[in-house]
């Protein structure tokens, strides 16, 4: 039988969906500016092909990670969602299939492997013991074998869920909630397992000779607070277009305080990681935190303790700024930020370890990545029904999004 794509048409179209008319009537801008950013990278890749491919993972991953949380959340939201996650269902569905996107950008990292890897070049480990004794999972085609593992499970999930969700829209099967939930129980654990091993191939093994067992929940903390700002976002503008629906504030007050779980986990890690490593004391290890304390880069690691947990922790202690749509909606801008701030701190060390290395490169690569993307995600998200029709923790029909007038479209 032939499967059918989730990815959206006309016949999928809910009449409220022109509602979100003029955000759908971003994807070409979103893409011209991808263009122009990609045009940039290309001529900058010409003149600085070192240069290029740390600005090109780190700008990777930094959407990879808006997605990969979306899809996390996602399963989560089938396991023990409320009404505060039906509510961002459909923008976690957008988020998460734009996976199919970042799938296709990741081919062009292979070819920058051996000036990301120390691992990838034959040279290096030869000079190297320790990269000899890891040679056996560190080694360029057990690399892609796993990759291509990662992206056929990532891709799955988020093309099953969002599927069979716009078939419940469709039809209002009860039959497709427990098999969501079924499928989300077993796709969060291998979502965990995957991400982490990922988090080990891109990033930590940017420094071969270091390791953390704390690493990959770092980077799934990151992921889970990065979708959970694109989602606080994207419900400050449905909140907007569909002011009838009730709820949006405890909806904003639910994301806050799941944000402000987040932010503590992320900082919980991020200390234990230190603490335990630079008091063992193990050269190969507490060297990774050594590059990451000379010069600038331990004055951008104070400024990113402030901005990725002393502020967010402060502000979110407040019950009136969660629910508050606009303050918390500056803040998940912030959060955003902070995100591509540690992810800078993660890798850039690697490559410049004696002090901050800005380059243009960082942000034409951040552009032309994240105009793909976003035009990917607005494409999905504005052309199905923003809010699930027959999600039963929803409540009553008088909640969900009514169809918009002509007159209504064009506001």
């Amino acid at each position: 039988m032939k499967q059918r794509d989730p990815s959206p048409t006309q016949e999928d179209m809910h009449p409220a969906t022109a509602a979100l008319a003029p955000f759908r009537r971003l994807q070409w801008p979103a893409l011209l500016v991808g263009a122009i950013g990609v045009v940039a990278a290309l001529f900058g890749a010409f003149f600085s092909w070192d240069e290029f491919w740390p600005s090109y993972l780190l700008a990777y991953s930094f959407w990879l990670e808006i997605a990969l949380g979306c899809l996390g959340l996602l399963m989560v939201h089938h396991l023990v969602g409320g009404r505060w996650s039906t509510l961002i269902c459909r923008l976690l569905e957008a988020g998460a299939m734009t996976l199919p996107l970042l799938t296709v950008l990741f081919i062009p990292l292979l070819f920058g492997l051996t000036t990301l890897y120390a691992w990838a070049s034959p040279e290096q480990v030869q000079e190297s013991q320790a990269l000899q004794q890891k040679s056996l999972y560190l080694n360029v085609p057990f690399f892609m074998i796993r990759a291509a593992l990662y992206f056929v499970v990532w891709n799955g999930l988020a093309y099953l869920l969002t599927r069979w969700s716009l078939e419940q829209d469709r039809t209002g099967a009860e039959r497709l909630a427990p098999r969501m939930r079924r499928l989300s129980a077993v796709g969060l654990m291998l979502y965990i397992l995957t991400a982490t091993l990922a988090a080990y191939d891109w990033l930590m093994s940017l420094e071969p000779e270091w390791y953390s067992s704390i690493f990959g929940l770092l980077f799934i903390a990151g992921q889970a607070l990065a979708a959970l700002a694109l989602a606080i976002i994207g419900l400050r503008l449905m909140a907007r277009r569909f002011p009838a629906v009730t709820g949006w504030t405890q909806a904003f007050n639910d994301l806050g305080n799941l944000t402000l779980a987040f932010v503590m986990i992320w900082a919980y890690f991020s200390y234990s990681q230190f603490l335990i490593i630079w008091s063992v004391d193990f050269q190969e290890e507490t060297i990774w935190y050594y590059h990451r304390m000379q010069g600038d880069w331990n004055q951008f690691g104070i400024f990113l303790i402030a901005l990725h947990f002393g502020i967010p922790f402060f502000l979110l202690l407040w019950r009136g700024i969660k629910r508050n749509a606009l303050l918390l909606t500056a803040l998940a801008v912030l959060m955003l930020a902070a995100r591509w701030a540690d992810l800078y701190w993660l890798i850039m060390p690697a490559f410049w370890p004696s002090g901050l290395h800005l380059h243009w490169l960082d942000l034409a690569l951040f552009v032309a990545v994240g105009g793909g993307w976003t035009a990917r995600f607005i494409r999905h998200w504005t052309a199905n029904s923003p809010i699930p029709q027959h999600d039963p923790r929803l409540g009553g029909t008088h909640e969900r999004p009514a169809e918009v007038s002509p007159a209504e479209q064009g506001a």
